[in-house]
C-alpha cells in the first residue's frame, strides 16, 4: 500500500524525491470551472521554497510551477490536475561520504529497515521537498475556500524560548520567521542564527486560525474534523505534536473553566470563548478553527554524532551540505496547504449530509 495520497473527495497524490529530477502532485477531484493560472499557485511555492533567508537552507530552487493537465482557457476542467516543479540545484556530493551511515534523528533508519533499501541524497521522499506537491495543491484548495469566505492564517508561534506574545496577522511576512510579534521575531532570529554558527538547530511551534468555517464540518466517529487536521499535521516532515484550542493547557483546568458557554449573537448560536478551537465532538462549531504544530529541530546538523553503519559498526557522522537550521518558518505555507486540503475535503463530503 501506499501512503503517498490524501483526501477522499477532493484527493491529492505526491511524487519525486529530494535530489530526483524533480517534485509535483495529482489532484483527483476539483471541480471544473474554477479559475486558475500559474501565480495562483507560484506566491505559495514562493512562501515555501528553499534560500530564502539567512535562516534558511542556502540550496537555491526556484520553484517554478507547471501546469500539466487539467486546465483549459485558465479554468479547472474536472479532470486531474498535474502540477510539476524540477528540482534544479540538487547537489548530492556531500551525501556520498556518508552514505552507508544512519543520521541520528532523521528517516535513514527507519525507510532502511521498511524497504531493505533507501535513496540517501537528501532522503529522498521522506525529505521536506516532497511538500511541494502539497504546497501547490493546498494552494487549488485555498481557492476553492476562499468562495466559501474561509481563510487560513498560518505563523511561526514560538522558536526556542521565544514566544510570541502579541498577535498581529500584518506582521507575518514582513520578518524572515514568519511571526506576528515584531519584536520577538528579531529575538528569534538570533537564536537561529547562534544555533546554525554552532552547527546546530532549533525547533518551533507553528500556529494555525482559521476562520469563516461553517458548523457541521466532519464525520464522526473515526473521521472527526481534529483527527483529520491532527494526521494532516503530523505528516509534515519533523513536526511531533499537535494540540487544538486549549490543548495541553486542559489537564490543568476545571470543567467550567474549560467549557466554551453557548449564546445567541447575530442571529446565529455561538459560543462566548474557545477553548475547544472551533471544534465540538469531530464537528465544526462555528467559531474560529485554532491548532498548533511542534516542529523539532532539523535533524542534518553540522555537529559530530555517535551512529552506526549500515552494517552495524560504530561510526561518528557530520552531516555536511544545505539544511534549514530551523523549519519553522517555511513550515507555516505546508501547515496552510495541508488544513486547506482537510477542509476542502470535508466541505465537500458535507454537502449530502442533510436532506434539505
Amino acid at each position: 500500500m501506499s501512503g503517498s495520497s490524501y483526501g477522499t473527495l477532493f484527493k491529492i497524490s505526491t511524487w519525486g524525491e529530494s535530489h530526483g529530477e524533480g517534485v509535483g502532485v495529482v489532484i483527483d477531484g476539483c471541480p471544473a470551472g474554477l479559475s486558475l493560472k500559474v501565480a495562483d499557485i507560484q506566491k505559495d511555492l514562493d512562501r515555501r521554497k528553499t534560500g530564502q533567508s539567512k535562516v534558511t537552507t542556502t540550496r537555491k530552487e526556484t520553484d517554478r510551477v507547471h501546469i500539466l493537465s487539467g486546465i483549459f482557457k485558465g479554468k479547472t476542467t474536472g479532470t486531474p490536475i498535474a502540477l510539476w516543479v524540477k528540482n534544479r540545484d540538487a547537489d548530492s556530493s556531500k551525501y556520498e561520504e556518508i552514505k552507508n551511515m544512519f543520521r541520528p534523528g532523521h528517516a535513514d533508519f527507519t525507510y532502511f529497515m521498511k524497504y531493505g533499501f533507501r535513496d540517501y541524497r537528501g532522503g529522498g521522499r521522506s525529505s521536506a521537498r516532497e511538500t511541494v506537491g502539497r504546497v501547490a495543491a493546498g494552494a487549488v484548495a485555498k481557492k476553492l475556500l476562499a468562495r466559501k469566505r474561509i481563510k487560513i492564517i498560518g505563523y511561526t508561534k514560538q522558536i526556542g524560548p521565544y514566544i510570541a506574545k502579541k498577535i498581529d496577522f500584518k506582521q507575518i511576512e514582513k520578518n524572515i520567521v514568519r511571526c506576528p510579534d515584531k519584536k520577538i521575531a528579531q529575538k528569534m532570529v538570533d537564536h537561529i542564527l547562534h544555533a546554525r554558527k554552532k552547527g546546530d538547530s532549533v525547533g518551533g511551534v507553528v500556529e494555525i486560525i482559521i476562520k469563516g468555517v461553517p458548523a457541521g464540518l466532519g464525520e464522526p466517529v473515526f473521521d472527526r474534523l481534529d483527527a483529520d487536521l491532527a494526521k494532516a499535521m503530523m505528516s509534515i516532515p519533523a513536526v511531533k505534536g499537535i494540540e487544538v484550542g486549549i490543548g495541553f493547557e486542559a489537564a490543568t483546568m476545571y470543567g467550567s473553566e474549560c467549557n466554551d458557554p453557548y449564546t445567541y449573537k447575530g442571529k446565529k448560536i455561538t459560543t462566548k470563548t474557545n477553548h475547544s478551537g472551533g471544534i465540538h465532538g469531530g464537528i465544526s462549531n462555528g467559531s474560529d478553527i485554532i491548532l498548533r504544530m511542534v516542529v523539532k529541530p532539523t535533524s542534518s546538523i553540522n555537529k559530530v554524532q555517535n551512529t552506526v553503519t549500515t552494517d552495524g559498526e560504530k561510526a561518528l557522522i557530520k552531516v555536511e551540505g544545505r539544511h534549514d537550521p530551523c523549519v519553522s518558518p517555511r513550515a507555516v505555507p505546508i501547515a496552510e496547504a495541508m488544513a486547506a486540503l482537510t477542509l476542502i475535503d470535508h466541505l465537500m463530503r458535507h454537502q449530502f449530509s442533510q436532506l434539505k
